[in-house]
């Protein structure tokens, strides 16, 4: 038995569960990428998609199609989000970790 991620940070979608962890692991090595955040969204279809939040590098460039081609090298087709939000930083709590809650809040309803 292995515990790949939290509950709350597992994504299901089609029946089959993604690690938000395993995703933002293989995101961030991509060179481009200096951090990544991984949620679930509500989808009509599939109950729940990945939803990937990028903070490139300083001075490095990097479009939707090149980490989602990166990604589609390293996880399952199923894994690869559909979408991909770049921002210049993730929301942070005083402990360092990511806040997810945040993400959820603001980008929740992407596939609405």
């Amino acid at each position: 038995m292995q515990i790949r991620d939290r509950v709350k940070d597992l994504i299901k979608t089609g029946g089959e569960w993604i690690s938000s962890i395993d995703l933002e692991n293989a995101a961030i090595g991509h060179p481009a990428v200096a951090a990544a955040a991984v949620i679930g969204v509500k989808h009509p279809k599939w109950q729940e998609r990945p939803l990937l939040f990028v903070v490139l590098k300083q001075g490095r460039t990097l479009v939707r199609e090149e980490i989602l081609e990166f990604l589609s090298k390293q996880v399952a087709r199923l894994c690869v989000p559909d979408e991909v939000i770049f921002l210049d930083s993730l929301p942070v709590g005083g402990t360092g970790k990511v806040q997810k809650a945040v993400l959820r809040e603001k980008y929740g309803g992407v596939f609405d």
